[in-house]
């Protein structure tokens, strides 16, 4: 007597590294939700890089984009005043390599994030990025190098800390099969052969 496939059988076979935990999987809701929290994560990304490169007028003004020979990097980075790594970020403040390495990895992962596609390289970057940036304004220092009080608001869980965090929840969860070209990039033959470019 043949069994009829149940829902969890259709979904484990539906993409070739999902794990049945408990007899159950993740709800058709959740994965929805995932796919919002995915995409807007995404547009965080990329909407810094598009700021950034033609100044929006939000976060830069058109005087100082990139395309107008702003930099990226040099605000934020030269205006570190706390942590060890002070003379790090301001040695490498504005320098050219870190402006298109920065901006590379806002593009790159903004667009990984929207379409659903290398969620892990997508969460590497991103989490190796966000920690540098935490880093820079450590945000456990109560005051800066000149003994002025830095106003940190939470001394470990910061945006750059959730943002981490949701970085790898969505690749964990394979967000990028809902609404999103997950399952298409994994049945491409270099992901189903390299799996950690899922």
């Amino acid at each position: 007597m043949t069994q009829t496939p149940t829902r969890t059988d259709q979904a484990i076979a539906a993409h070739p590294e999902v794990a049945q935990l408990g007899g159950s999987i993740i709800t058709a809701t959740a994965a929805k939700a995932l796919a919002v929290l995915r995409i807007s994560t995404g547009f965080v990304f990329l909407w810094a890089f598009l700021d950034k490169t033609f100044g929006l007028n939000y976060a830069t003004p058109s005087a100082k984009a990139w395309i107008n020979g702003g930099s990226p990097t040099k605000g934020f980075l030269a205006s570190v005043e706390v942590g060890p790594f002070q003379s790090f970020f301001h040695a490498i403040a504005g320098t050219w390599w870190a402006n298109g390495l920065f901006m590379l990895g806002l593009l790159a992962i903004g667009i990984a994030l929207i379409a659903g596609v290398a969620m892990r390289i997508a969460a590497i970057s991103g989490v190796v990025m966000l920690a540098m940036m935490w880093l820079a304004e450590v945000p456990f220092a109560q005051f800066t190098s000149a003994g002025e009080p830095t106003g940190s608001p939470n001394p470990i869980t910061d945006s750059h800390y959730i943002y981490a965090i949701v970085l790898v929840v969505l690749a964990l969860t394979y967000a990028g099969t809902t609404w999103g070209l997950g399952r298409t990039w994994a049945r491409l033959p270099f992901v189903n052969r390299n799996r950690w470019a899922l």
